[in-house]
């Protein structure tokens, strides 16, 4: 048994890792994919551990595709799972239910890094097998819990989903610094960086548009994003601060309008706005709705996410699930 390395404060570190359950639809049933760990002699869920600065979100997309070799988009969150390593360090595994990046992918998935597939003495088989199969093929009985929880997402409908990501801009220089308006006050250099660990969290979700509001540090927030994906971006006057202050509902519109949209698409602005924009996805909402939207001021901190999860077209479409991404340290160079 190795011996468990402990950092300066004398507790052992918590492992951090994520993975996916992908899923598809075979003749009217549910079907998922397992793989094999030569290693452990064991049937589970691909997963991996976090690298150093990675988004827990980016580190489930690249752990599955060198596991399995395919491309995924993140769908609704999944049960996340604790336990005890064979060395006995603490473990957290955040999962997703996800689906094979299609051709209208192609964008998000160029801001992805290129991954080496896992060699066969780590993963030796993959397999897609239906989910009563996959329960009696899966070694960890806490695996169930991913699976029991993606079951009841299909059979209620709410599995299939899309998603609408909230962006609060990255820090900006202080207004009483600024002098030139509020429209060109420009990010500083964190607001940069966090921009940049933004660029990640979309891809993974498969983001294929940004609508932002068009003052500097809107648009310098999706701007790396934007770069290297090449996807759609449109501007709103209405996300302004100014224009929010003249007409909210303008703001409730354009939110709406995006929630009825069979689209993945993320939308970039001010603090100012957010009530108007978790007021009107709060109205999507349902007891059953999975997560908790921020409902107090900041609401979202400056680089934050907030990723709606969206099931159903037009009038029936309904949050499923919400989720918060923060912006990720940076590892310090060498």
């Amino acid at each position: 048994m190795s011996a468990v390395v402990l950092p300066p404060n004398g507790k052992p570190q918590t492992v951090q890792a994520a993975g996916a359950v992908i899923w598809r639809e075979a003749r009217g049933r549910l079907e998922v994919a397992l793989v094999h760990r030569p290693r452990y002699q064991d049937w589970s869920w691909p997963k991996g551990k976090l690298e150093p600065g990675e988004p827990v979100s980016a580190a489930a997309v690249r752990e599955v595709a060198e596991e399995t070799g395919t491309h995924i988009v993140l769908g609704v969150p999944l049960p996340l799972l604790r336990y005890k390593t064979p060395d006995g360090q603490g473990k957290v595994v955040r999962y997703w239910a996800a689906r094979a990046a299609e051709p209208h992918h192609e964008r998000p998935l160029a801001a992805r890094p290129s991954v080496e597939p896992a060699s066969l003495r780590e993963i030796d088989d993959v397999v897609w097998v239906s989910a009563a199969t996959a329960r009696e093929l899966l070694t960890r009985r806490s695996d169930h819990r991913p699976l029991d929880a993606l079951e009841d997402l299909w059979h209620r409908s709410r599995l299939d989903s899309r998603v609408l990501a909230i962006v609060r801009h990255g820090q900006a220089v202080p207004r009483n610094r600024w002098k030139k308006g509020e429209a060109s006050r420009p990010l500083t250099g964190v607001g940069r960086r966090q921009a940049e660990t933004i660029v990640p969290v979309l891809a993974a979700f498969g983001v294929r548009s940004v609508l932002t509001s068009p003052w500097e540090r809107c648009r310098a927030t999706v701007a790396p994003y934007l770069s290297r994906t090449g996807v759609r971006m449109d501007t709103v006057d209405a996300l302004t601060e100014a224009a929010h202050a003249q007409d909210p509902q303008k703001v409730a519109a354009v939110v709406e309008d995006l929630l009825a949209q069979p689209r993945d698409v993320a939308l970039a602005t001010h603090r100012p706005v957010l009530p108007t924009v978790m007021d009107t996805l709060a109205e999507a909402t349902r007891r059953w709705t999975h997560g908790i939207l921020p409902s107090s001021d900041p609401y979202l901190r400056t680089g934050e996410v907030l990723v709606a999860h969206v099931a159903g077209l037009g009038s029936k479409a309904r949050v499923v699930a919400v989720e918060h991404h923060r912006p990720v340290r940076q590892p310090a160079s060498v």
